[in-house]
């Protein structure tokens, strides 16, 4: 691993649940629309694109076959090893059977495992019980697929700990901070320190990634770097590329990154370096 200290994960998340094209006209929504963006991004830099679906009315679904036709249309690209990480929680209203299809049929090499329940942008409730993460963290196991572990406050961090005595989660684990996202922990360069200090506490040798929402997203992203973390960008965290400018696609966001890693001094890892740093198989 040593020679891939220097060397940064850059991750696209296209699309979401939201936005809307009433928001940016320039979100993906449909499997043809996000399989491009993934492609596109890709030739820019990114190992590893994050994959939601929408339904024909532009909501979120997990709907099986709308993965399944992004993915083919992903993979019919034969110079494109990017790795693919499938959303668990693409539908508020979902079963726990329909959240967990995309992966258990289609088997990506990531799947997210959202390691809390929380109240949801002052509207909702995204669930994740503890029964859910159990059955979710083992079938992962069964599958293959390594768990990208979401958390949003410190909270979630201290849940995984938990999984992971219990088994339902495997060291070392790739944690995803997500900052700045409404009901979660505020998105500041102070609170992301805390949470990996708490990070390393709790799951020492983990990998992480970290992603800022709005005003954040700058200031997280260049101390995501400096901290040793990889990256995460795309639409589905912000719309507006900079302060009222609306992002013209997802790959302005890839090749901003690619910026800032080089700025650094550091590589953006390829997707079997990514393959490496991770372990995946």
């Amino acid at each position: 691993m040593a020679d891939l200290k220097n060397k940064r994960i850059i991750t696209i998340a296209t699309t979401g649940a939201w936005p809307k094209k009433e928001n940016n006209p320039n979100v993906p929504l449909t499997p043809a629309e996000i399989a491009e963006d993934v492609y596109q991004c890709w030739k820019l830099g990114a190992s590893i694109c994050h994959l939601h679906m929408r339904d024909d009315d532009g909501n979120g679904t997990m709907d099986i076959e709308k993965f399944r036709e992004t993915i083919k249309l992903i993979r019919a690209h034969e110079d494109c090893d990017i790795i693919i990480n499938t959303t668990t929680s693409g539908d508020l209203n979902a079963t726990e059977e329909t959240r967990l299809l995309p992966m258990q049929e289609l088997k990506p090499e990531l799947a997210t495992f959202d390691c809390g329940t929380m109240n949801w942008s002052h509207s909702s409730i995204f669930e994740n019980s503890p029964s859910f993460l159990t059955k979710s963290g083992l079938l992962m196991q069964e599958l293959g697929v390594k768990p990208e572990v979401e958390v949003f406050d410190p909270g979630m961090i201290y849940n995984a700990k938990y999984f992971l005595k219990k088994g339902v989660l495997k060291a070392p684990v790739h944690f995803q901070l997500c900052m700045g996202v409404a009901n979660g922990i505020a998105g500041t360069v102070k609170n992301l320190v805390f949470m990996k200090e708490t990070m390393d506490e709790v799951a020492p040798g983990s990998t992480w990634s970290a992603f800022g929402v709005g005003a954040s997203s700058m200031p997280i992203m260049y101390a995501t770097v400096a901290l040793g973390g990889h990256l995460r960008v795309g639409m589905e965290d912000n719309v507006e590329y900079a302060y009222h400018q609306l992002a013209e696609s997802n790959m302005q966001f890839v090749a901003r990154a690619r910026r800032v890693i080089e700025e650094f001094g550091l590589e953006v890892a390829t997707p079997d370096e990514a393959r490496q740093i991770l372990g995946l198989k």
